[in-house]
């Protein structure tokens, strides 16, 4: 899959190939859809909590004599029953995490990929860098190659210039292709990749092979 090389100028930098196996796949949005709710939940607190009668400060005191109130039986007021006492089976401290298949998660990424290339939203830049670091600058050149909402991929580092002048873009994210996952992918309309995140995907799913149903 030949796709052209682009330079934040606006300029033509080649071409480069992007791999059938990684990029050319039919998107499954089941496998999409469990990976991006792993991510989620993955990322939920959980540190919602709430006080059982054993935690409630309130008198232990009995409310009122056993008989001749002629209303119900009460023991103290730490009880669920009455206002300020303990609340019954509420949510405590715990993960919500799921579990879900090393080799899944790398193939929802690769869904996630193709899902891209597919729609025409994958970008491939010859490199992300900044001279200056200024947000001004960086931001005229990516409207000129119409990214107002994207994630940028770049290698193994992001250069520290380039990270400063895009963290205060809206819309626009920064990662090292170690970060690269599904989530950020579809939350953002563009995908931009350097050549150096191309190269790392490649070393990443070597050996990947498409679907035999997918390759007649």
């Amino acid at each position: 899959m030949k796709t052209d090389v682009t330079t934040l100028d606006a300029g033509k930098a080649g071409s480069v190939d992007l791999n059938e196996a990684i990029y050319g796949l039919e998107p499954r949005l089941d496998i999409i859809h469990r990976m991006v709710r792993y991510q989620r939940m993955k990322r939920m607190a959980g540190t919602h909590h709430t006080q059982d009668r054993s935690e409630v400060s309130v008198t232990g005191k009995k409310v009122y004599k056993q008989k001749g109130t002629g209303g119900a039986r009460h023991g103290n007021k730490a009880v669920t029953l009455w206002r300020g006492g303990g609340k019954s089976f509420g949510p405590k401290p715990r993960s919500h995490a799921i579990g879900m298949p090393k080799k899944v998660r790398a193939l929802a990424l690769r869904h996630a990929l193709s899902a891209k290339a597919k729609a025409g939203d994958i970008v491939v830049l010859d490199k992300a860098s900044s001279a200056d670091g200024k947000t001004s600058a960086l931001r005229g050149k990516l409207e000129k190659l119409d990214l107002n909402n994207a994630l940028i991929i770049d290698g193994a580092t992001v250069e520290e210039s380039f990270a400063k002048a895009a963290r205060n873009i809206p819309n626009i994210d920064v990662l090292p292709i170690q970060g690269i996952n599904v989530y950020d992918i579809l939350r953002r309309k563009k995908l931009v990749l350097t050549k150096a995140a191309v190269t790392a995907l490649n070393d990443r799913f070597d050996g990947a092979k498409v679907p035999a149903e997918q390759s007649k």
